[in-house]
């Protein structure tokens, strides 16, 4: 079996395909810049140039292809590389490609709370993905999709932390001990379980806990208080409104904060669980490892 991994250099893709390679899988890695994945092609992955903008890169990545898997998103893209070109019309281009090539198993990772009535455009772009794609595994996992994203910034050494209000969100298992292993065991689930196709998978948990909660177990882990600055709701909401004509990515991540401070975040795992059984790690395991460690490195997405 041959798969193609758009966005092999995500931290999804980059999770996910030491997997595969291990279970036997051809790996086919599409990314637009292949110099930065010497590391895979040396474990055995095919490293291809391609581009969601670009169809005739996407037809020639997926040709003779099984399997893809959509790992790649633009959250915070600007100019040609905008969440509007690779979120809805890369996808949607991948998608009739894959459906051309005869692909017999196409999994997309979407985002938990994509709604075509959403708010935000990413998560509208995320749901008209579904569409298309809804013959074949969905899943669906934290638009915050690092710990950047759910932390703000926190440093243990210091004690610093920066985050917004009080969002109840979902904690994404995906960042079991900085991510290497989480979502690719439910990816390589999508993959390999014929029961999978057609399901919506929901990854995450095992907690539901507040920002404010998150800070709190890093104080416990590490001994250390931490200086927490809010970001009132009505600055978001003026961001998110006056930005969009000059930064639409900057004004986006705001409106996606205040989706995310007001709409509930809440995640049971369950029904997942109950497909794929995996033991998920909490967010206390996580913070004392980080803390063994000495200092928490945050990192943003990488896409």
């Amino acid at each position: 079996m041959r798969i193609l991994v758009v966005g092999a250099s995500s931290r999804l893709g980059r999770a996910v395909i030491p997997h595969l390679l291990a279970r036997g899988w051809e790996v086919r890695a599409m990314t637009r810049h292949p110099s930065g994945l010497g590391d895979l092609a040396a474990q055995g992955a095919q490293v291809v140039q391609g581009d969601l903008r670009d169809r005739r890169s996407i037809e020639r990545a997926v040709q003779g292809c099984t399997h893809v898997l959509s790992a790649a998103h633009a959250l915070s893209g600007t100019g040609h590389n905008s969440s509007e070109a690779v979120d809805l019309r890369g996808i949607s281009t991948l998608i009739d490609a894959a459906a051309h090539a005869q692909v017999e198993h196409f999994v997309f990772t979407s985002a938990w709370g994509s709604s075509s009535e959403s708010p935000v455009d990413f998560m509208r772009y995320k749901a008209a993905g579904e569409v298309p794609a809804g013959q074949w595994p969905v899943m669906d996992h934290p638009a915050s999709g690092s710990l950047h994203g759910i932390l703000g910034d926190v440093d243990v050494g210091t004690g610093r932390a920066r985050t917004a209000r009080n969002a109840v969100r979902a904690w994404p298992e995906s960042h079991k001990l900085r991510g290497r292993a989480g979502r690719g065991v439910f990816v390589v689930a999508a993959l390999e379980d014929p029961a999978a196709r057609g399901r919506v998978i929901d990854v995450g948990g095992p907690e539901n806990i507040s920002l404010r909660e998150v800070v709190r177990v890093f104080e416990r882990a590490s001994g250390k208080s931490a200086r927490v600055k809010v970001v009132p709701l009505w600055v978001l909401h003026a961001v998110a409104v006056l930005m969009r004509p000059f930064h639409r990515p900057l004004a986006r991540l705001a409106a996606l904060a205040v989706w995310q401070d007001t709409a509930d975040m809440r995640l049971a795992p369950a029904r997942t669980l109950a497909q794929d059984p995996v033991r998920l790690t909490s967010l206390r395991e996580i913070a004392e490892w980080t803390s063994a460690q000495g200092t928490l490195q945050v990192d943003p997405a990488r896409a």
